[in-house]
Parts: C-alpha cells; structure tokens; sequence
C-alpha cells in the first residue's frame, strides 16, 4: 500500500536551502519516494488553509516513507531544512484503488 508524506513549508533562507532542494531526490529515490507535487501554485477552494511551499511525496510503502525519514542519508539534510524553513509535515498511509 502506497504512503504519501506531505509538507508544507515556509522558506526562510533561499539561498541555504538550495543545497537541500537539489540533494533531496536522490535520497528520495533509494526509498522509492517520487514527488507528486513539489511546490507550484495553488487554489484555495474551501477553507482558510494557505500553504507556502506544498510537497507531496509518495512511497511504495509507509515503511519505505518511515525508513526515508530516519535514514542516516536523509539527517544532515533534514537538520539544513530545518535550519532554513518552518515545517509541517505528516506520513499518512495512502488507498488501494481496490474497492471493499
């Protein structure tokens, strides 16, 4: 069953974060994880919600999603981030298109 991890993040220091945002998917990648949304614009059509930066990352799996986000890999960038945006952020288990 896929897994989706979704972000929404506020840039803080563009120029610090560069390094993250071109070293990200290559880690991304030994977890199976391939973003479905990285950013772009946005429509608020209900709500008050307002995301700054919306990601969505999907995984084969939520064990695949998990070992990402502890990875040893994943640390130093995820400290970099960290030290340049604010972040909200889930791991959420997505659907099978199979019908119960």
């Amino acid at each position: 069953m896929p897994a989706y991890l979704i972000a929404n993040i506020e840039i803080k220091d563009v120029d610090k974060i560069k390094n993250y945002l071109m070293s990200t998917p290559e880690i991304l990648k030994k977890y199976s994880g391939r973003f479905l949304v990285r950013g772009g614009q946005t429509y608020l059509a209900e709500g008050n919600w307002n995301p700054k930066r919306l990601v969505v990352v999907e995984f084969d799996s939520f064990e695949k999603a998990k070992a990402f986000w502890d990875s040893e890999a994943y640390e130093p960038f995820k400290k970099l981030r960290q030290s340049s945006a604010d972040t909200d952020m889930i791991i959420v288990d997505g659907i099978t298109n199979e019908r119960s």
